[in-house]
């Protein structure tokens, strides 16, 4: 048997492959058409502290290699969803709270409201949502707010604290340092791509709100890029997003340096696609004689550069 085993901040998860917020909604959507189960953990859609009934539409437009989604955290609010929570807790697998608002006052009081909840595995907090006017995107590009958010969290909390961070950055690492400070016990990265398409028989923006988060198979090599910044700048895990739709992309980013990774996009077109990517990670340790999935983790290989003869 081949340990898929992943601990953070002292919750122990059956394997590395978490499904995305957004992607998989709260979890008990999908009941009939995935297995749950087989799962490390479910990334909640992220939650406010009031229901949001999102972006105008159009919100979700189909690009080459990928998707655009223009949602604005539609959820249905924090005292709804701890109603909801014991349904979620009998899911047969972690449950992982993404947590996003307008203000830094906002992020606490949800935080803190959720503590009275049981069974949360951990908070991701989203700072880096790329289309929503207030919050979001802003909070992400900053790290003296990333680490100011972190912190306000991790004095409100001892379950693991996840930072979920942006792409549109000159350089990540710096975010992901920032996180580290504010006592984070980990980054997930990268969410979104900022994007846009445009409709040229009338000349409009295929979008709601004219630009987007892009993800899907076109961001991968982006995410792998950032990932391995973020590995290189901490010392806390590093959990890998973008583009992951087959066992061998989410290997590229534990080899990369990854500890975990999250399905987002894949799921939309099989909804059981993190199960099988978590058994196929299985069966590539089995066949190649891997004990343990932690021995692949930043185990990639930088050849060395030729010797020039003179």
């Amino acid at each position: 048997m081949v340990d898929q085993t992943f601990t953070l901040g002292g919750v122990r998860f059956q394997n590395r492959v978490f499904v995305a917020s957004g992607t998989f909604g709260y979890g008990d959507e999908v009941l009939d058409l995935s297995e749950v189960g087989k799962l490390g953990g479910i990334v909640t859609k992220s939650i406010t502290l009031k229901p949001r009934t999102g972006n105008r539409p159009r919100r979700i437009v189909e690009t080459a290699g990928g998707m655009l989604n223009s949602i604005g955290l539609a959820n249905i609010g924090v005292e709804r969803f701890l109603e909801r929570l014991p349904g979620l807790l009998e899911l047969g697998t972690k449950i992982i709270v993404n947590i996003a608002g307008s203000t830094f006052g906002e992020y606490v009081e949800v935080l803190s409201r959720l503590e009275e909840g049981e069974g949360i595995a951990a908070y991701e907090l989203n700072v880096s949502c790329p289309n929503v006017k207030e919050g979001g995107l802003e909070f992400g590009t900053d790290p003296h707010a990333v680490e100011t958010i972190t912190k306000s969290a991790r004095e409100r909390t001892r379950r693991p604290i996840i930072v979920k961070l942006t792409p549109n950055v000159t350089r990540i690492g710096e975010t992901a340092r920032a996180a580290e400070a504010g006592g984070a016990d980990a980054v997930s990265a990268i969410n979104t791509l900022v994007g846009m398409s445009v409709n040229r028989a009338d000349r409009t923006s295929r979008l709601g709100t004219v630009t987007g988060g892009l993800s899907g198979p076109a961001i991968k090599p982006v995410a792998l890029a950032k990932v391995r910044e973020c590995t290189m700048a901490v010392k806390i895990p590093v959990i890998g997003i973008g583009g992951i739709t087959t066992a061998d992309d989410a290997l590229e980013f534990i080899i990369v340096g990854a500890a975990a990774v999250q399905v987002g996009t894949a799921s939309f077109a099989e909804p059981n696609a993190a199960a099988c990517i978590a058994g196929g990670i299985a069966s590539y340790c089995e066949r190649n004689g891997i004990a343990s999935v932690e021995a692949l983790v930043g185990s990639l290989q930088i050849p060395a550069p030729p010797r020039l003869q003179t």
